[in-house]
């Protein structure tokens, strides 16, 4: 018969429920993954060097686009990385790449209707090319851990 799962709950928070099995280590989340640090980078170069460049009739338009695309770009890598199965982190890492497509598409409408200068171009596509190369990287890395483990225990 199998055991079941066994839960503390801390008594000074008992609201809160913690995996026995696991041990939290702060200093290696997703925060400490390239692959995220760079998404921020590119979410960042957005949000300071090209969104303030944009006119008032973008606001809803293509305003919005950009930011839901970078804030997605960073968001879908820490939620897959805290996926306890490798193919669940693999699709949100999918979509983050899908996200920074997207911002490059932005980049280039942005860079088309002459709301950005040629270096604003350049840098945020050095930038997006930078996170999408690293990203492919990380997701390569999760498949071949994926093929050699069956689960992905919360990375320690």
């Amino acid at each position: 018969m199998k055991k079941a799962k066994q839960y503390n709950i801390n008594q000074k928070d008992s609201f809160k429920v913690e995996d026995v099995f696991v041990k939290y280590n702060a200093l290696k989340d997703f925060t400490t993954l390239d692959a995220w640090k760079k998404a921020r980078l590119v979410k960042l170069f957005f949000y300071k060097e090209v969104i303030p460049h944009l006119p008032a009739e973008e606001k809803f338009n293509l305003n919005m686009q950009i930011r839901k695309a970078g804030v997605s770009g960073t968001a879908n890598i820490s939620e897959g990385y805290g996926r306890y199965h490798y193919q669940e982190g693999i699709q949100f890492y999918r979509i983050s790449r899908g996200s920074i497509y997207e911002l490059k598409d932005h980049l280039i409408s942005c860079y088309d209707f002459e709301y950005i200068s040629k270096d604003i171009f350049e840098k945020g596509i050095s930038l997006i090319e930078d996170a999408k190369v690293t990203l492919n990287g990380y997701i390569k890395f999760v498949i071949s851990q994926k093929d050699t483990k069956k689960f992905n225990p919360i990375p320690l």
